[in-house]
């Protein structure tokens, strides 16, 4: 049965309900929440203060919030980590980097809502890593992605030599790492499938915004069963992943809202999937 009422207006943006330091800039647009890496002047590169405020604001986020769209402010995502922090760092200290940077896209990974990113103009490094610990990406034409930490003398710090291998296959992210090989937006997409969407230029907020819609709408105990149970299960073996299946099927499907939604699928209140 086609639904044929109008659909409901966007939402007005609304500022963020708390405070939160210069480098970060939020708004809510319903029960979405739009956060801007706000360091343009800096190519939205990762300091030590924008690391913990990201990792403040994703473990703190309101229980109405259903989706977040991750951005950066000006013309790119984020050019990795601020290598100004790093040049007189001793072991200590790099091991402390590191550290916040694993717990951030941790963080980011297994948030409860999920985490959707836009990226644009630089993809860089710790940019890199960030945008790969996120859920669904969207990549306008300007985006590029490098991983120079070989010439630079460096090494994947935030979890992205765990992430991006199994997101893009070992041999390419060493071939990046070694070569500082940089990607343009169409490769990456079409041949490291980095991306889930590449759209127009200036259009991957909107995209973006348009899928949070989307996924917000979902029941909220499904959408934790996906981003928990699957990564999880991939890193199982075979027979524990078949066991965590079989309790997320009874968890998600326990739910209340799960059990209304399969009533009104069986009523034929909702749409059947069909093609495009």
């Amino acid at each position: 049965m086609t639904d044929t009422r109008t659909p409901a207006p966007p939402p007005t943006p609304t500022d963020w309900h708390v405070a939160l330091p210069e480098c970060l800039y939020a708004q809510r647009h319903g029960n979405v929440a739009v956060l801007s890496l706000n360091r343009a002047d800096k190519r939205n590169a990762l300091s030590d203060a924008l690391v913990l405020a990201l990792q403040a604001f994703f473990s703190s986020l309101p229980r109405d919030i259903q989706a977040v769209v991750l951005q950066g402010a000006g013309d790119n995502f984020c050019a990795g980590l601020d290598l100004n922090e790093l040049k007189e760092t001793d072991i200590a200290e790099s091991f402390d980097t590191s550290q916040i940077g694993q717990r951030l896209n941790d963080t980011v990974q297994f948030c409860k809502v999920p985490v959707i990113a836009v990226l644009k103009g630089a993809v860089i490094g710790g940019g890199l890593e960030l945008a790969a610990a996120a859920h669904i990406r969207v990549a306008e034409p300007s985006a590029y992605y490098a991983l120079p930490e070989g010439t630079r003398g460096i090494f994947l710090g935030s979890g992205g030599s765990v992430r991006l291998p199994r997101l893009l296959g070992a041999s390419i992210v060493m071939e990046m790492m070694l070569t500082g090989r940089v990607y343009d937006a169409a490769e990456a997409h079409d041949r490291l499938r980095l991306t889930h969407y590449l759209v127009a230029e200036g259009q991957g907020l909107a995209q973006a915004l348009t899928l949070a819609a989307k996924v917000a709408a979902n029941a909220p105990l499904a959408n934790f069963a996906i981003l928990q149970a699957l990564p999880r299960i991939v890193e199982q073996d075979p027979q524990a992943g078949l066991f965590t299946e079989m309790l997320m099927v009874g968890i998600a499907q326990d739910d209340d809202e799960a059990k209304r939604r399969l009533r009104d699928f069986l009523e034929r209140k909702m749409n059947k999937v069909t093609r495009a």
